[in-house]
């Protein structure tokens, strides 16, 4: 009859070993639009991300900045250490899952009262007591209070790493966009130097024709007012380089005052955007599988709330040997053991636990809308850069038609002002109207590739389905 007590309790402890009170999680549905293509999934966490979204716009120099930028950026190196301290915890909890196993010795001489309670006359006054012992403890967990705290912690490590992926794409997307204006700058220099040599030029021949007194002096001081006023958009333009070069040396963890680049000549492509995007390259977003797991942690963390309420039951034991500081403290006669189970139960807590519970309620719910909003976060993100995408690409074909309109400009007023047809205020007007055309034109081509790093990083790192 024993033999059978004990199979059984045996049994119920296996079966209590699987319980938790954990309600069955499910992912918070997400609003998804109907012109996404592909199931929206469960997000996980975010270890397919690909590495090198950028690589796309074929630039070298860029390639070389975003590995210095992984290497010695500071602000990455705190999300790395932040990440490995959430990862060092976790595998704390993991250690609740296992018998704890100790071990304690000491050797004390102490003196004990001479009119202690029950004390034997032929005890002495002072004596040594010699102690070691092996202890053990193990919550036997039951109702999956330990496994619950170990999925949460796990699951908010997973966390950290998705946080850690956050904070290294926030980087890559401002050095990539960065480097785009790095690019575009350099292109407006090409474009002022080039329009400062026709301005000197039309310097040149205004002067000619005001000594053969052809052309008046007022012509003369609007040629010279043209060309001051553009080196003076030069000199803004080799300021806001240098400013842009500045910062870039300190996304990559170099000095301002030693960081140099040098001018991009080739102004970096338009990688193809695809028509059509499904929903899973949003699923890999690592900020939506941040929110994810911490949705997963919240409801793991309702189930150690409830499982405070039940018995708490745990083996607790001891094996060693005593002695009176003479002889060996580990032979048969010293020795000294106790095993057996341990039971807390609460009865009386003052609303404590009932607090508890829903405090854990209320941080799903609170974990469940971040979940959903990173979602439609997400989802604004991917439309303001497609929006943007295809409004600067109209905007570029319109700039494009201006240009070539006011280049032509450009040309008949200079031809018409040489054949004496119309002053240069005619000719003034057409170069700047010429310049600005060209340079808003350079401006819009920046902003459509600042665009494409939006989308890319919106996108959890490019359009390509695969890592």
């Amino acid at each position: 009859m024993r033999l059978k007590l004990d199979r059984l309790v045996a049994a119920m402890a296996l079966v209590l070993q699987g319980c938790s009170l954990a309600p069955t999680y499910k992912v918070p549905d997400a609003p998804i639009p109907l012109h996404y293509s592909g199931p929206w999934q469960a997000a996980k966490p975010a270890d397919n991300v690909p590495q090198q979204w950028w690589s796309l716009y074929r630039d070298p120099q860029l390639d070389d900045l975003q590995g210095k930028l992984v290497k010695a950026n500071p602000d990455l190196a705190a999300a790395l250490a932040h990440f490995d301290a959430a990862q060092a915890y976790a595998s704390q909890l993991h250690g609740g899952l296992f018998p704890q196993i100790g071990a304690t010795g000491s050797s004390v001489r102490q003196r004990q009262s001479e009119n202690k309670p029950l004390r034997g006359s032929d005890q002495p006054n002072v004596y040594n007591t010699n102690t070691a012992a092996f202890t053990l403890g193990w919550d036997l967990d039951f109702w999956g209070k330990v496994r619950n705290r170990v999925a949460a912690g796990d699951a908010q490590a997973q966390a950290s790493a998705d946080d850690l992926e956050v904070a290294r794409q926030s980087l890559q997307r401002q050095l990539s966009n960065l480097y785009l204006q790095l690019a575009g700058l350099d292109a407006q220099q090409v474009i002022l130097k080039r329009s400062l040599d026709a301005y000197t030029q039309a310097l040149a021949l205004t002067r000619d024709r005001y000594e053969g007194k052809i052309a008046s002096e007022l012509d003369m001081t609007r040629a010279q007012s043209e060309l001051a006023q553009a080196q003076a958009q030069l000199d803004d333009v080799i300021n806001q380089r240098n400013l842009t070069e500045h910062a870039i040396g300190e996304l990559v963890g170099e000095p301002a005052t030693t960081f140099k680049l040098a001018a991009i000549g080739t102004f970096p492509a338009l990688p193809d955007v695809p028509v059509q995007l499904p929903s899973t390259l949003l699923q890999r977003r690592p900020d939506i599988a941040a929110a994810e797991r911490r949705v997963f942690a919240a409801n793991a963390n309702i189930g150690v709330a409830k499982a405070a309420f039940y018995p708490d039951f745990s083996l607790s034991g001891y094996f060693g040997g005593q002695d009176m500081g003479v002889g060996n403290v580990l032979s048969a006669t010293n020795r000294f053991w106790a095993i057996g189970p341990v039971v807390n139960l609460p009865i009386f807590t003052g609303g404590r636990l009932t607090g508890a519970e829903k405090q854990a309620k209320a941080e799903f719910a609170e974990a469940s809308a971040h979940y959903r909003g990173s979602v439609l976060k997400a989802l604004r993100e991917v439309e303001d850069n497609l929006s943007q995408l295809r409004d600067l690409k109209q905007e570029a074909a319109d700039q494009q038609a201006a240009v070539d309109a006011a280049t032509q400009s450009q040309t008949l007023a200079m031809n018409s002002y040489e054949a004496g047809a119309v002053n240069y205020l005619d000719v003034v007007t057409a170069q700047t109207a010429a310049l600005d055309a060209q340079r808003r034109l350079q401006d819009v081509q920046t902003r459509r590739l600042q665009a494409s790093v939006g989308l890319m990083v919106a996108l959890g790192g490019g359009w390509q389905v695969g890592p």
